[in-house]
């Protein structure tokens, strides 16, 4: 499973509080994926911040 965060991502940082193994905030000031989930809880977490971000800026391929 492979996570993204597209261009409409608002920086909130949910996915950050959700999931720091995952996802950072670059230095645009935007989410971004620091490495791909390679484990059940990393998968698990990641979707869950996909699912909670509120503007659906997460995308699984």
């Amino acid at each position: 499973m492979k996570f993204n965060v597209n261009d409409s991502c608002i920086a909130c940082g949910l996915c950050v509080s959700m999931c720091p193994d995952v996802f950072e905030m670059a230095d645009n000031g935007m989410a971004k994926v620091k490495h791909q989930p390679d484990n059940e809880t990393e998968i698990a977490l990641a979707a869950d911040a996909k699912i909670s971000c509120p503007v659906q800026a997460i995308e699984e391929e």
